[in-house]
């Protein structure tokens, strides 16, 4: 969430940013109004209030009975008007704070600008394209053949965009996690296992709500969401909390299943496992200082990188332009993987550098170590990776004219000794 005092001061900020992201910046001068308008109330609050403490003094002093009963009186109606105000002041903020809650973060200088993901940036490209010397199979294909992935059971069981891994599928699923968990632990993050539902609190904290609430799985009655991401749980692990300047930065990691509720139309997302209403994936997450933030964000990108250069996968790296950067976000890395049966470019990894953004929202703080005023820390989030696209090219990149799988020799350990899935 925005400083209502930078909106206050430096509106054409705001604009400027709202305009690098295509976005209507007629929101600015509906918040700059509404808060005029607060500060007006609680102005005239203050002048009645101070008129009371006054009137109650001198009441306390009079020995007119006539006197002290008019003034009495007077401020009865002095403290019904200052309760319209109150109530006035209340409504007042709420429509503030859903408005400004509603404002995505300010693009970082660094943020190349762009109307959409047409004009992001590849910054560079790692690692061979496989070459084959034949057809290369999709894992559509692939993975009903080797007895890994059952669409049929998915869609029987739940539903259209679900599916069953078996076998050695299953296996190498969770391998995948095991080897990404313990390797960002080996790259100084602690692991955290987290419920896998969230308060609305949380989410809110996250940034979350209530821009994204058409995408996420709510139970009503509990009040209980599914989490879409573990960056959400990850954020609220230190809501309101006070963090000592020593212990900054920290670095989590977080294995999540992920709900959302993707809007998939006909083309090529609708086939295989690219895209589905429910899906795995590892976080980092980083609590930082203010001036670590840029630090922090080259290590979370040198970190996911290594992830996927262990699996021996080509990838790129992709700088999101202005009119594609996600809401919360003030700069953002995607690290795309090749699928060699797809024949495209897969995201696996989103890494990004939030700012104060949430931590505003989440209210989060450190004490800096020479007593001054508490501060807003800075939070980081990327995957490492995500599921099921990192599956889609392993299997895909490693594939053998028989039809058969490669493991990569990083998952080995976690497959029970089978280094070819046949």
């Amino acid at each position: 969430m925005l400083d209502i005092n930078l909106i206050r001061e430096n509106p054409q900020v705001v604009i400027d940013a709202l305009t690098k992201r295509n976005m209507d910046t007629n929101v600015v001068a509906e918040l700059t109004e509404l808060d005029v308008q607060r500060r007006s109330i609680l102005q005239e609050v203050e002048v009645l209030k101070a008129e009371r403490n006054r009137v109650s003094k001198e009441i306390g002093k009079s020995k007119d009975q006539i006197e002290r009963d008019e003034k009495i009186a007077s401020m009865r109606s002095v403290g019904d008007r200052i309760a319209d105000l109150d109530e006035e002041v209340r409504q007042v903020e709420s429509k503030l704070s859903d408005l400004i809650s509603g404002v995505p973060n300010l693009p970082d200088p660094m943020t190349p600008p762009g109307k959409d993901e047409s004009e992001n940036v590849v910054v560079r490209t790692e690692g061979k394209i496989p070459e084959f010397d034949f057809e290369p199979k999709t894992h559509w294909d692939l993975g009903p053949a080797l007895g890994l992935i059952d669409f049929e059971q998915g869609v029987k069981i739940t539903g259209s965009r679900f599916y069953v891994l078996s076998g050695a599928g299953a296996r190498l699923q969770r391998a995948l996690i095991a080897y990404m968990l313990d390797l960002h632990i080996q790259q100084g993050y602690l692991e955290k296992y987290t419920p896998f539902m969230v308060k609305s609190e949380t989410l809110y904290a996250a940034g979350q709500l209530h821009k994204f609430i058409d995408n996420l799985y709510h139970d009503i009655e509990e009040d209980f969401w599914w989490v879409p991401t573990a960056e959400v749980p990850l954020t609220g692990l230190h809501m309101n909390d006070f963090i000592a300047e020593q212990e900054l930065p920290l670095r989590y990691t977080a294995y999540t299943p992920c709900f959302r509720r993707e809007k998939m139309s006909a083309g090529r997302d609708v086939r295989g496992i690219k895209r589905g209403h429910q899906f795995d994936k590892v976080e980092m997450y980083i609590f930082c200082r203010p001036e670590e933030s840029g630090h922090e964000l080259e290590k979370m990108l040198a970190d996911a990188e290594e992830t996927v250069k262990l699996l021996g996968l080509p990838y790129r790296i992709i700088q999101l332009c202005s009119g594609d950067l996600g809401f919360n976000a003030r700069v953002t890395y995607d690290i795309e993987v090749w699928a060699a049966g797809c024949q495209e470019w897969l995201e696996v990894s989103s890494i990004s550098n939030v700012g104060d953004f949430q931590a505003r929202r989440a209210n989060i703080k450190y004490r800096p170590e020479d007593k001054g005023k508490p501060q807003l820390v800075h939070t980081l989030n990327g995957s490492g990776l995500g599921l099921p696209r990192t599956f889609i090219a392993v299997l895909e990149n490693n594939q053998q004219a028989d039809g058969s799988i490669v493991v990569p020799e990083v998952l080995r350990p976690w497959m029970g000794g089978v280094n070819i899935i046949r």
